[in-house]
């Protein structure tokens, strides 16, 4: 099969583009003072099940090993990038937890404002608010780390993240924050 050379000009300069990006947004992070906030990494199906219980992740989806090695490449890059994480927040479910403290260890906190709320919609916009406070209040020299997941990313951005996925944020002095960057693993 013969590639037209306009689709392969195109494909090549989207990649490119994408390339760009992403150095932007490491470079971002390698300065300190933003955030990067990820959706947790694979972890196979949707919601959770009609058992679930949050202290017993048996009842939960969790990550799968395709998961657990993609937060091992997370942490892995953040520190061959020297990024200074200096806090770690995460949703309390399993899939995050594990994602967090495979990519980042004993830094991980949980967070209530991450839990999803895939099954509970009516409590999205409380959430979304402590999150974005929780960004825009982000004044520090270091990294803050937020692992949650894709209802709460993309009622917060407007981004529909994959899994493992990390966005870039950068705070605004007065309010609000700037999406610098989007990052796959």
């Amino acid at each position: 099969m013969r590639w037209p050379v306009a689709l392969v000009i195109i494909m090549l300069t989207g990649w490119t583009h994408a390339a760009r990006a992403s150095d932007e947004a490491w470079q971002t992070l390698q300065q300190g003072g933003t955030v990067a906030l990820f959706r947790h990494t694979r972890a196979p199906g949707t919601g959770d099940p009609a058992n679930f219980r949050l202290n017993d992740c048996s009842t939960q989806r969790n990550l799968s090993e395709e998961g657990r090695q993609q937060a091992q490449r997370i942490g892995d890059q953040f520190r061959t990038r020297n990024v200074p994480v200096e806090r770690v927040l995460s949703s309390r479910w399993c899939r995050a937890l594990d994602t967090a403290r495979l990519a980042f260890g004993a830094l991980v906190q949980s967070s209530a404002p991450l839990d999803s709320f895939f099954s509970g919609r009516e409590q999205e916009p409380a959430q979304t608010r402590a999150l974005h406070r929780i960004i825009e209040e982000w004044r520090s020299t270091g990294v803050l780390v937020l692992v949650t997941h894709q209802v709460n990313i993309t009622a917060l951005t407007g981004i529909f993240p994959s899994e493992g996925e990390m966005l870039v944020l950068r705070p605004r002095a007065g309010s609000g924050f700037d999406v610098v960057g989007r990052v796959g693993f």
